[in-house]
């Protein structure tokens, strides 16, 4: 009876130490959290916010493709028969004398430019009301937020007339200046130099003898980066697309932006009779599709910094 008691215990020691085995071979099932779960009207959503911002894009890259004929006898979201989208970038390049490129080259200039100052402004500004106290500091915070509910064209105006009493209209400084203040620039730096330059290292280098510009340039800069990059992308996206303000600047046609150039190429489709008989039309169309390139790069070299400027804005730590 002992020897059947002690095989029945082997027994059963064995069976549950095969049982733990295959409890620890088969991993137990996961329950999925409320959080991944899908919500089909999300789904839909994301899907029409999907189409709504590439559907124009993909017409545009269609489109350009095609002759101003194909343009209004086939379907938009589909090629012609003859696709001629080599043909249609190097007739853009060559019409004019080359005049788009020369708009192509003044628009990465007036955009470049004023990116890079009103990021240099709008740190120097957001660092100074972040960091210092001086009197009426609230005061002159509040006038920025409030510049930021003004809209552009509401300034065109009077920036005309500042400018041409000041001899600079019809220069690329009557594009350059404007674009230079950015008051939302300001307020996101200013938000986001609050936590992300250190008290303790401002401290540390005014005791080591290091003066306020020194400071500035040599850490604060560094610190800065990504919402730094933030406000440089935003601004040259503004700059880049701005049509109102060099309208009523500039009227030489080799000081045009893109987007003056192009508007008067399709203004030149439109008077020339028959639409469809000019092939001015179908350059408006590839001009269009080569100034979005520029752009799309530099969001796509930059997203990253851009991702996470918006992040350490908005996040306390």
């Amino acid at each position: 009876m002992t020897t059947t008691a002690a095989t029945a215990a082997n027994g059963a020691t064995a069976t549950a130490a095969s049982s733990a085995d295959a409890a620890r071979a088969t991993p137990p099932k996961r329950r999925r959290s409320p959080s991944a779960r899908r919500s089909t009207p999300l789904t839909i959503a994301m899907l029409a916010a999907l189409a709504y911002f590439l559907l124009p894009l993909l017409w545009l890259l269609i489109a350009s493709t095609k002759s101003t004929q194909d343009l209004f006898n086939s379907f938009g979201l589909w090629f012609s028969h003859t696709p001629q989208l080599l043909t249609n970038v190097r007739e853009t390049f060559t019409r004019d004398d080359g005049v788009f490129g020369h708009w192509l080259l003044n628009t990465a200039v007036y955009a470049g430019v004023s990116a890079l100052g009103a990021a240099l402004l709008a740190a120097a500004g957001g660092y100074g009301f972040a960091k210092f106290r001086f009197r009426g500091d609230r005061a002159a915070l509040n006038l920025v937020v409030g510049a930021v509910m003004v809209p552009a064209t509401a300034l065109a105006i009077p920036t005309y007339l500042l400018f041409a009493k000041a001899g600079l209209v019809n220069t690329p400084w009557a594009v350059i200046l404007p674009s230079l203040v950015n008051p939302f620039g300001l307020y996101l730096m200013r938000v986001y130099a609050e936590d992300a330059v250190p008290d303790s290292i401002l401290e540390a280098a005014r005791i080591d003898g290091a003066g306020e510009m020194r400071i500035f340039f040599l850490i604060v800069l560094r610190l800065l980066g990504p919402g730094l990059v933030t406000v440089l992308l935003f601004t040259l996206v503004a700059t880049w697309n701005n049509y109102f303000l060099p309208l009523i600047m500039l009227n030489d046609p080799d000081l045009y932006p893109i987007t003056v150039g192009l508007s008067s190429w399709a203004a030149q489709a439109q008077n020339g009779g028959a639409g469809s008989s000019s092939d001015m039309l179908a350059l408006v169309v590839t001009g269009s599709l080569i100034s979005i390139i520029p752009l799309v790069v530099a969001f796509l070299m930059l997203q990253r910094y851009w991702q996470s400027g918006l992040a350490a804005g908005g996040v306390k730590q």
